[in-house]
């Protein structure tokens, strides 16, 4: 008989927390920066929130961010009461969920009608850089890749997954940020220290060989190298804005409903197009 197909499990969530236990407080500038982006956002919001909840793996750092918070684990089921809160934030997680829609969906059950989610998280430029040494040095030393960084979503896909999981005015930014590092070795030391390191499924469970991070620290100071000698390291703050539905809310137009032509607008002449240029 058949039956629902089971989600593949990407990642090791008992090896995730040990990561996140070994984080050094010192360490979380992604953190810092996100929590003043989301400061700001809601600052230019007309709204006052009163029943805030955090969805995150840094109870600590992000109950002294919104001291009047709900702090809740990004645990698979997310321990959240339905319709309890008008401001959910999900915070440095996402990148880390087996099921990212799920997630998003049970953020939204949480919100009360007309409610918000900002949802923070790591996407898919981040860490260019050393996934590309690191995959070069795998192949010329070990002749194979295995499975290192964490795959993280792009940009142009992420504001759908806030349509798959029901929110109204869905809106998806990036940030791109650049840390520089001594060098290759500095930078994995950090993202140890960040609670950020391998915590995929299928990773290789044993030491990595000390030629193969030797052959990528090389190949990240040929290629990634800055006017000081350093290397570049780049993250992506992703940030996701999604409404709970709600009666009176103002809704996007729909495909062509527009009154007014472009070209009226912007007092273009409006050319158009000949067929035989396509």
């Amino acid at each position: 008989m058949g039956g629902m197909e089971k989600m593949p499990t990407l990642f090791d969530r008992p090896a995730l927390q040990r990561n996140r236990a070994r984080a050094d407080a010192d360490a979380l500038f992604l953190h810092d920066t996100l929590a003043a982006e989301l400061h700001e956002r809601l600052n230019e919001v007309n709204r006052t929130f009163t029943s805030v909840a955090i969805v995150t793996g840094f109870p600590d750092f992000w109950a002294q961010a919104f001291p009047d918070a709900t702090i809740v684990a990004d645990d698979e089921v997310l321990a959240l009461a339905p319709g309890a809160h008008d401001l959910v934030l999900h915070v440095m997680a996402l990148h880390w969920a087996n099921d990212p829609v799920g997630q998003l969906v049970q953020c939204r059950h949480a919100l009360q009608p007309d409610g918000l989610l900002l949802c923070g998280f790591l996407g898919g430029q981040t860490l260019h850089e050393l996934r590309a040494s690191l995959a070069e040095a795998e192949a010329i030393v070990a002749g194979g890749i295995s499975p290192r960084i964490a795959p993280m979503g792009e940009i142009r896909d992420l504001g759908a997954l806030l349509q798959r999981a029901g929110f109204a005015l869905p809106v998806a930014d990036g940030t791109p940020l650049t840390a520089s590092y001594m060098n290759a070795f500095h930078l994995m030391h950090d993202l140890r220290k960040m609670g950020e390191t391998n915590a995929m499924a299928d990773r290789i469970k044993h030491m990595t060989r000390r030629n193969v991070m030797t052959e990528t620290a090389s190949i990240y100071a040929e290629h990634f190298s800055n006017d000081d000698g350093r290397v570049d390291a780049t993250f992506e703050l992703i940030t996701l804005t999604g409404w709970a539905p709600g009666d009176g809310q103002q809704q996007p137009l729909r495909p062509g409903s527009a009154r007014t032509r472009l070209a009226d607008a912007l007092g273009a002449v409006e050319t158009p197009l000949d067929p035989s240029d396509t």
